[in-house]
């Protein structure tokens, strides 16, 4: 079996798992190698998310670190070999891999939650917001690079459309809606798409005012959270200065939790929300 070559944040995702069941059954990687009948560098491979193993091997360790958690394995088998290459893997190479691992992440969460202090949700951006948005790197990108983002990004919004639309709840902060990226034209072309989407029946848009002062995360200027098939396996995904950040551990998932829960009910109703946003709208 060769090794991937950079695997994915849910193929590592998938290995830490793996690794947290071992540990918590107090065994060894070489006693649970010599168990499964492999080499202990297998058990490593796969826990660094750098082999990937089958159902039948995966329901063999799970019995033998004695996890009965039966709707955790089941969800860790959902994400074993066989699954189809996704859409993104035609920009791989292309854009940044952080890029490529957010749409793998929103494409299998079955429920989808943000925060966003001063960016739009990219889940519901227009191609001229995000273009805007991606001319503002520095140093700037090539003109070839930006337009690959900007068609990612369109690409992207495939989990909020059709017959497998996601559930999306996202908390978008007043001075995220009055940046006026593009021209004042542009930005009411985008608080349009804004709204379009916050009437669709699986997408919830909560607005934080300034009026309403601080909350939880209004340090971090974009925050997702992706919701697995087991809660165990949810993912939260933060933007940073050097790239992608991703965060895993159940402790932190629990923060994350909590703080998402008190951010939500810091904002408006999705009905004040949706007058707010087209209060901002006349405004420009």
């Amino acid at each position: 079996m060769a090794p991937r070559h950079g695997p994915t944040v849910r193929q590592r995702r998938f290995g830490a798992e793996l690794r947290r069941m071992r540990e918590a059954a107090g065994m060894t990687a070489p006693t649970a190698a010599g168990l499964l009948g492999t080499d202990r560098t297998v058990i490593s491979n796969v826990e660094a998310g750098r082999f990937g193993i089958s159902e039948e091997r995966l329901r063999r360790l799970a019995s033998i670190y004695a996890c009965d958690d039966e709707a955790l394995i089941t969800a860790l088998a959902a994400m074993t070999g066989g699954r189809p290459k996704g859409w993104w893997e035609e920009y791989r190479g292309k854009i940044p891999p952080g890029f490529l691992d957010v749409s793998e992440l929103e494409d299998a969460a079955v429920r989808i939650r943000t925060v966003q202090t001063t960016h739009l949700p990219g889940l519901f951006h227009t191609e001229e917001h995000a273009r805007a948005i991606f001319e503002l790197f520095a140093p700037p990108l090539h003109p070839l690079e930006v337009e690959l983002r900007v068609a990612h990004r369109m690409a992207r919004q495939s989990v909020v459309a059709g017959p497998r639309a996601t559930p999306v709840t996202a908390v978008v902060h007043e001075a995220a809606l009055r940046m006026q990226l593009g021209g004042r034209e542009a930005a009411r072309t985008q608080l349009d798409r804004l709204l379009e989407s916050a009437a669709l029946p699986h997408v919830t848009v909560l607005v934080i005012p300034f009026a309403a002062g601080g909350f939880p995360l209004m340090g971090d200027s974009s925050v997702l959270y992706a919701e697995a098939q087991h809660p165990r396996l949810d993912t939260v995904h933060m933007d940073s200065p050097t790239g992608a950040v991703f965060v895993d551990s159940p402790t932190q998932l629990g923060h994350f939790r909590t703080r998402l829960d008190a951010a939500e009910r810091k904002a408006l109703t999705p009905e004040e929300s949706t007058h707010f946003i087209h209060k901002v709208a006349r405004d420009l």
